[in-house]
């Protein structure tokens, strides 16, 4: 220990049987005295546990010992309604919401609730303004550090989540656990309608309007509403009239690129779609459908 100060351990049968020579404080083990002696001697605080796959370091073995788990991939706590597993009892807690639902805190000033405290807290900011991290390379503001961090992955170009699949790499967890959703077919998000599944929330929203029948996008031309904002701008091409895409083959144009992809077809020969059937194929998804009621006897139209 530096500048000649020496703690003195007493004996371990006592509560607390380390004292520190210098205040007389008493701790209860022999790693919280030499924490503590740092106050008295100025010597920074150490992190002499380092992980030998990424280098971070950890002031105690059992912080290592959890950060292993990431590279090693050790999950040991499932959630029981959609299988996906969590480093941690905590986490899984608050995974568990998402299927029960629950969210005791409610925002006081406009009645948003979440199922995390730590959510309605970074809320609450958004009400009163507060942007106290900011970014010096472009002045940019934010309103928790996280999002500061993530934002300056920009002008660093760092990407440190990596896809153990296709060696990919994100700047985002989110945006990686989206993407790993390729490879292994998860699909957490499902329709409390029609029991059809979904790899993200975004899409699972779209595909909700579909039962409920909302409809909040307007063509400001003729009135007609869409689900989708992607739809209503499709839509409005049919006014204004642009066809930019064109078959190479023939020259003939498109409004969409959908329209473009299913007119090629004819052009290559492609028949993407299968029937279940009698393997007779199609170069259209309608087409299937109205051929497969021929096997199904099902006729939709009253």
């Amino acid at each position: 220990m530096e500048n000649g100060l020496r703690p003195i351990f007493l004996n371990r049968r006592d509560s607390k049987s380390f004292t520190c020579t210098q205040c007389g404080k008493s701790l209860t083990s022999k790693m919280s005295l030499t924490i503590h002696m740092r106050i008295h001697t100025g010597e920074k605080p150490e992190k002499p546990f380092t992980c030998d796959q990424c280098g971070k370091s950890f002031k105690h073995s059992s912080y290592l010992k959890q950060h292993m788990k990431i590279h090693t991939k050790e999950k040991l706590h499932a959630c029981d309604q959609c299988g996906k597993t969590f480093l941690r009892a905590s986490h899984l807690k608050q995974h568990l919401t998402v299927h029960t639902k629950e969210k005791p805190y409610s925002c006081s000033l406009c009645g948003k609730s979440f199922s995390l405290l730590h959510s309605l807290k970074l809320h609450q900011k958004i009400h009163t303004g507060v942007r106290e991290y900011m970014c010096f390379e472009c002045e940019k503001t934010f309103i928790t550090a996280e999002q500061l961090k993530q934002h300056q992955r920009i002008h660093t170009g760092e990407k440190p989540y990596m896809c153990s699949h296709c060696d990919k790499r994100f700047t985002l967890s989110g945006t990686l656990k989206k993407h790993e959703r390729i490879h292994t077919g998860e699909k957490p998000y499902k329709c409390s309608h029609c029991d059809k599944r979904f790899s993200r929330l975004e899409t699972l929203k779209k595909h909700l309007k579909i039962h409920t029948k909302e409809k909040p996008y307007s063509c400001s031309l003729c009135g007609k509403r869409f689900s989708q904002v992607q739809y209503l701008k499709v839509h409005q091409k049919t006014h204004t009239g642009v066809k930019e895409y064109m078959c190479f083959e023939c020259e003939k144009t498109f409004i969409t690129v959908k329209e473009l992809k299913q007119h090629q077809r004819i052009h290559t020969g492609e028949k993407p779609y299968k029937c279940s059937h009698c393997d007779k194929r199609f170069t259209q998804s309608a087409n299937l459908k109205s051929h497969e009621r021929i096997h199904t006897g099902e006729k939709p139209n009253k």
